[in-house]
């Protein structure tokens, strides 16, 4: 069975605590992805999506601009290492309810999985395989 490693996105686009809701949106736009990871120096400490944004500040009419990541990211609890089996990943994704996963390595970030990657990996065929590896839509 293949390893994380083999599977995941390496180079997560990462910010600190103190970066704002526009800093995450403007990262995912410019990266096109649905989510940033939230660092304290060079540790993990959260995760920010796009639907956190949606639900966490635009729903509460939080302006975006002073809507610190610190304040809405999802602690980083659920997390996989490179060398964890694919299959041990999957699992915790559908036991934790999560569409990500970060990687971390001796604490530090070095990739994500997320439910596109999976798709992509395991059913070639599927629509949401061909849907993750098409090219992206600008605007």
């Amino acid at each position: 069975m293949k390893t994380v490693r083999e599977i995941m996105t390496e180079g997560p686009v990462v910010l600190g605590p103190e970066a704002t809701a526009v800093d995450a949106a403007r990262a995912m736009r410019d990266v096109n992805i649905g989510s940033v990871l939230v660092v304290d120096g060079d540790e993990l400490v959260g995760i920010v999506t796009d639907r956190d944004i949606v639900l966490r500040v635009i729903a509460e009419n939080v302006a975006p601009g002073s809507a610190m990541l610190s304040s809405i990211s999802t602690p980083a609890d659920v997390v996989a290492a490179p060398d964890d089996l694919v299959g041990d990943v999957v699992r915790l994704m559908r036991d934790s309810a999560v569409r990500r996963v970060p990687v971390v390595e001796g604490g530090t970030p070095v990739g994500v999985v997320s439910l596109g990657d999976l798709a992509i990996e395991q059913d070639h065929g599927s629509v949401l395989a061909d849907i993750s590896a098409a090219a992206p839509d600008r605007l």
